[in-house]
């Protein structure tokens, strides 16, 4: 019997009812999996250990897990594991370590209690959560809040960043930097980096962890921190799920402050709208910087709006007219809203996209950073390349950053100091060519590493080689490999990112 009470057969029957033969582990000579009638034919099987949740072996349950939010690659896992504890996890891992099975952690975030399947996310948009034939690992299997005091949050890594903010509201403190749409894993978004409007402050998510819980690929626990197994703790944030499974984090939080005053600048020019935003940033006139790019009303041209947030207590003023000083706008608009409603903003635009049935169809999307120097040249010819259909109900972020604020080394930006972050969150409608959407992305790509650029890791860009990623990471590459052999020395954890696939 398993610690739970349920013997590892009731555990580890699968989705389907009655007649599904139990399968007891594996058969290292068929490296399938093997039920009871193959220890009666003698083959070789290596018994699955006892947990404390459940494996699905078939059924809907694996059906979920062929895919991700970009709905771009399929590949059925050959088991999906919703943990019970973390000690399930160093099982699995070690297990599947032992017989070269392959794991990645799936976040299946979004609100599925009130949304059901429709409601799903993740920070995977090209198969990058994929274990490629291998066990999948729900990330909804760890997902308490566990704390929540002054300066820091104690969380599981399948917490959603909305489950931590609200946690943090109701004790006034939160996250300094979320992302846009919050329904996304903690331990998602950390082992990508996490970039929000408060990067040019506070840097990305991950330059705000404290201490990490990880599962390296051995199914080794080992806590770290910057001081206390540093080399691990800087190889899991914004690592790709290369080295280790996350599973618990805390957090770093600040002090909210309770109203947001919301600034949106419209631009016809290019020139006008990178000045504004880089001297706001360089004045640090506003506490939150985004912005985006749009169609123009008529359709025939871009537009570009910066959307800066300055925060205040409750029933104190800001000084808009020093805010704005100096920029050239050619329409300005400011609305004033509680922290919580700009935090959740994303969340009615959402909803929209799962009603008109964008949701579920196949999304392109592409993330890079560019060097100041070179952001114009590449968002002209983005805008030359780019149309309305390409973009769809989509979004295409562009913003600026300091390289300074992020301090994560696998977080991997260009050089300079200022930076433009170029983010086509696209929604093409039904029957759109994604795959010449997709061989868009990759000329985009190519041009963006010609001026210096660096990618994003949740984007979608064909055709990676290993000498795209020696060329990504530069000198930091010798690192990642050497991380990759230390701590997931059977190269088990996450291929679908492709990293150390030649």
């Amino acid at each position: 019997m398993s610690r739970s009470g349920m013997s590892r057969r009731t555990l580890l029957a699968g989705a389907g009812a009655g007649a599904v033969t139990a399968v007891i582990g594996w058969n290292t000579a068929t490296t399938a999996w093997a039920t009871e009638a193959d220890t009666a034919d003698g083959a070789d099987v290596a018994r699955l250990p006892a947990l404390d949740g459940t494996v699905t072996l078939q059924g809907d349950g694996l059906e979920r897990f062929s895919t991700d939010f970009g709905h771009l690659v399929t590949a059925t896992p050959r088991a999906v594991l919703r943990p019970g504890s973390v000690r399930d996890v160093q099982q699995l891992v070690a297990f599947a370590r032992r017989h070269r099975i392959p794991v990645a952690v799936n976040g299946q975030s979004g609100d599925l209690a009130q949304l059901g399947e429709a409601g799903l996310e993740s920070h995977s948009s090209y198969g990058q959560a994929n274990p490629r034939g291998g066990i999948a690992i729900d990330a909804r299997g760890l997902s308490k809040v566990v704390s929540v005091r002054p300066g820091r949050a104690v969380v599981e890594a399948g917490a959603t960043w909305a489950q931590v903010t609200e946690a943090g509201l109701a004790a006034g403190w939160v996250p300094p930097v979320l992302t846009d749409y919050l329904h996304l894993t903690v331990g998602g978004t950390l082992s990508v980096g996490g970039i929000g409007g408060g990067v040019q402050r506070h840097g990305m998510q991950v330059d705000n962890v404290l201490e990490l819980d990880v599962v390296t690929g051995t199914g080794e626990l080992v806590t770290a921190s910057p001081t206390r197994n540093r080399e691990l703790f800087e190889a899991v944030l914004a690592g790709g799920g290369q080295v280790g499974v996350i599973v618990r984090v805390t957090l770093a939080l600040v002090r909210v402050r309770e109203r947001a005053h919301v600034f949106s600048l419209h631009y016809d020019d290019l020139d006008a709208y990178l000045a504004d935003q880089q001297k706001v940033m360089a004045e640090r006139r506003f506490d939150l910087q985004v912005g985006d790019v749009v169609r123009s009303e008529d359709g025939t041209r871009w537009r570009y709006k910066a959307e800066l947030v300055a925060f205040a207590d409750a029933g104190q003023a800001v000084d808009r007219a020093a805010l704005l000083a100096g920029l050239g706008p050619v329409r300005t608009e400011v609305v004033e809203q509680s922290w919580r409603e700009y935090a959740f903003r994303v969340d009615g635009f959402a909803g929209y996209l799962r009603a008109a049935g964008f949701w579920a169809l196949p999304k392109p999307w592409l993330s890079v950073f560019l060097p100041a120097s070179t952001a114009r040249a590449f968002m002209a010819r983005a805008a030359e390349v780019l149309t309305a259909a390409d973009l769809g109900a989509g979004l295409l972020l562009f913003y600026p950053y300091e390289r300074s604020k992020v301090q994560a080394p696998l977080a991997v930006l260009p050089e300079q100091e200022v930076g433009w972050h170029f983010d086509l969150l696209a929604f093409p409608g039904p029957g759109a060519d994604t795959a010449a959407m997709l061989e868009r992305n990759r000329r985009l790509y190519d041009l963006a590493v010609e001026l210096g650029g660096k990618r994003y890791l949740i984007g979608a860009v064909p055709g990676m080689t290993q000498a795209d990623w020696r060329r990504h990471y530069g000198g930091l590459w010798e690192r990642v490999v050497q991380a990759k052999r230390r701590f997931d020395p059977a190269g088990i954890l996450t291929p679908g990112q492709g990293i150390h696939v030649s």
